[in-house]
Parts: structure tokens; sequence; C-alpha cells
């Protein structure tokens, strides 16, 4: 039995155009997300953590940990399978935190390749993604870029006199 290999769910560098966009879907923001992600990050600030101390904080209740937005909008990203299997690297973030994220709140990423540049001794090239974070009522509440490696599509093996791939 040969291993033919897995064809990769992602688009390779040389289908990736500036101006093409993803919509992921949504996903709200829980209790249990926020308890999970101070579990997991260590940080167990009031302001995500103690309703009463949220509740006199600019923002009138508990919000999310940034980072938890972040994290999540990475998630979104993955879901719809745009870079699974060809993103080699995550190699540059940019980001903004524009505006709360409060529990409750259903979120979503958009995005859209805003700059490409083959690198033939990778095999591939860099793909740069404007990526938003929006909420329910279409506010961006994070913002930023996110720069990648993504494989260029391999090339087919010609044919040899006997039939077989080189």
């Amino acid at each position: 039995m040969s291993d033919q290999g897995i064809e990769p769910r992602g688009r390779y560098f040389e289908e990736l155009a500036v101006g093409d966009t993803i919509t992921t879907p949504a996903r709200t923001i829980t209790e249990a997300d926020v308890v999970n992600f101070a579990a997991l990050s260590g940080d167990w600030n009031q302001l995500h953590t103690d309703a009463e101390y949220a509740s006199k904080t600019p923002f009138g209740a508990r919000i999310a940990h940034g980072l938890l937005g972040l994290a999540v909008a990475s998630g979104l990203g993955a879901r719809l399978g745009f870079i699974e299997g060809t993103a080699e690297a995550f190699l540059k973030l940019e980001w903004r935190f524009r505006k709360p994220i409060y529990l409750g709140d259903t979120i979503h990423l958009r995005g859209e390749v805003t700059r490409t540049k083959a690198v033939r001794s990778m095999g591939g090239g860099i793909v740069v993604f404007d990526m938003k974070l929006l909420n329910q009522r279409g506010e961006t509440v994070q913002e930023g870029q996110w720069t990648l490696a993504i494989k260029g599509r391999p090339k087919k093996s010609a044919p040899q006199a006997d039939g077989s791939e080189s």
C-alpha cells in the first residue's frame, strides 16, 4: 500500500489573492469561556471574574479577557479550514483591542487578504490578512493583521517511461 498523503483542506499560496475575504460562523462568549481562560492563563483579574467589582468600572459588567477574544478569533478562523495543512508558520501579529467583549456577546471573524509575497526558497509565500473581530451589533471589538507563511502548491511529478511518477 503506497502512502498517498492527505490533501490539505487549506488554500495554497497560489490560491490566495489580494481582496479574497473570509467570514466565520459566530460564537457566543460564555461564563465557562471566561473561567476556563482564567484558569489556563492564571489571569483572575476581578474585571473578568468578580461581578460586583466589575459593575463599578466604566464597563458596568464583567468583560472577557482581551486575549480570550484573540484566542477565539484564531479558533474561528481555524474552523473554516482555509489554512489547514497549508500554513507553515504564524510570522507576525499586530492586534488592537477596540471595545470590550461582554459575557453573552456573539462574535465572528471577518478577514481579507491585503498582501502576498512569493518566497521561492520556501516553495510558497507570505500572506498578510487584515482581520476584524465583530460582535452581534457589527461593532469591531478587536482587529489587526496576521502574517503567515503559506505552502505553495506541490509540483506534479512527470511520468516516466514505465508509467510511474518521478
